[in-house]
């Protein structure tokens, strides 16, 4: 009760139950909002202004796996917060965005390639964005890190950078470079490049500087298909100091353990499908577990797939669509993984999130929102009731619902009380 307008001391302990009954309530609620389904595919919010093409660019930060950075097909940045649930537009651009990465190694740094427009940079996690000088009306469309190096691929050869904002031409002006990795991050710097066209009898257009770009040879092992499209190194292992090098061609998965001395194949036979492979990321420091993606390069040979043995065995996460465009890795043991597919028949991009716990893949909820935005119709009350009663978020819900029910029921009480 009030005396002399203060709360009396039952009052007092009436309150203090409620708040931490409502804290309780609230925060097993919070934690239902922000931990996704283990291994299910949920439908996230669509990007704005999509249209009918598919996303390229998806990227996490890797120090924060809510926060993502995107962009659609009219060139416009986008950044989410809350891991999809909304998207606030950062830079508005008129040349598509080809590419978006996150250093690894400098906390903020966010890098952006566009078609034909250069660079974009942001040094706060993607919130600004300012050009990238000295990448001026280059098209941009790949990025590697090493600890105090920065390279770029561009359709008129390699570009490096100290720090992101400032760059400079690195060799192989005639070359178009769509595919980079850094086999070695301490100086000097090794560098690993791929190539967009078919390079003079037919070799893959592969090159490499082992002195941070400032000389480059070619690099023709002996690996199948025409052009580079992906270009991947690996954590160190626990001994040595070669890092695992991965590349994807327009037919295939080759990984080497050697600085690219030797390759085997990952596709085909009973592995892969043979197509082209244009998404690989790693497990945190795990240099043995990776993902794999493609869109099937026009086939129906796409998908994402799961390796934890170095490439030996494979499975498939059964993606909501085959073609899968793009691929962001949380900086997670159980990683949340942001993905982006195409429907090439209605011309529909999706975005899906799926928090991998290495259990059996599950498609989308029937009520889930679908990819563009709508509502589809739910399978059934059933299998509405049998999914909920399934959710591994139940026993939260419970929680918090209890704790809501034991405020309400005091509050009741209470006032009942005063009315007497």
């Amino acid at each position: 009760m009030i005396i002399g307008g203060l709360v009396s001391l039952p009052g007092r302990r009436l309150l203090a139950t409620l708040a931490g009954f409502w804290l309780i309530g609230t925060a097993a609620l919070n934690a239902v909002a922000d931990a996704p389904t283990d291994s299910t595919w949920i439908p996230i919010t669509p990007l704005p202004h999509q249209g009918r093409s598919a996303v390229f660019a998806l990227a996490v930060d890797p120090n924060n796996n809510q926060v993502l950075v995107a962009a659609n097909s009219e060139g416009t940045l986008f950044r989410s917060p809350n891991a999809g649930t909304t998207w606030v537009g950062v830079h508005t651009g008129k040349a598509p965005v080809l590419t978006i990465a996150f250093s690894t190694n400098a906390s903020g740094l966010v890098l952006a390639g566009t078609r034909g427009s250069g660079a974009l940079v942001s040094r706060d996690g993607g919130a600004t964005w300012a050009p990238a000088a000295g990448l001026e009306g280059r098209a941009v469309r790949a990025f590697a890190f090493a600890l105090g190096l920065v390279a770029a691929g561009t359709d008129r050869g390699v570009y490096v950078s100290n720090d992101g904002v400032k760059w400079s031409a690195s060799g192989l002006a005639n070359h178009g470079i769509n595919a980079l990795a850094v086999e070695a991050i301490h100086a000097p710097v090794r560098l690993v490049a791929g190539g967009d066209a078919q390079a003079a009898g037919g070799i893959l257009p592969l090159y490499q500087s082992v002195d941070a770009g400032v000389t480059w040879t070619d690099f023709n092992p002996p690996v199948s298909g025409t052009i580079v499209v992906k270009l991947v190194a690996g954590p160190l292992p626990p001994t040595g100091n070669v890092r695992p090098l991965i590349v994807g061609t327009n037919t295939g998965l080759f990984a080497s353990t050697d600085n690219g001395t030797s390759f085997g194949a990952l596709s085909g036979g009973a592995l892969l499908p043979a197509t082209d492979y244009t998404q690989v990321n790693f497990i945190t420091d795990h240099y043995d577990r990776f993902y794999a993606g493609s869109d099937g390069g026009g086939s129906r040979s796409g998908g994402l797939w799961r390796s934890d043995d170095a490439g030996q065995t494979f499975r498939s996460l059964q993606p909501p669509e085959a073609s899968v465009t793009a691929l962001a890795v949380s900086n997670d043991d159980q990683p949340t993984l942001y993905v982006a597919t195409f429907r090439p028949s209605t011309h529909v991009a999706s975005l899906w999130t799926y928090h991998d716990t290495g259990d059996t893949p599950h498609g989308p909820p029937a009520s889930a929102p679908a990819a563009t935005g709508a509502r589809t119709a739910s399978a059934g009350s059933d299998s509405s009731l049998t999914a909920f009663l399934s959710s591994p978020q139940l026993p939260y819900i419970a929680l918090g619902l209890g704790a809501l029910a034991v405020v309400f029921t005091a509050v009741l009480a209470h006032l009942r009380g005063r009315v007497r």
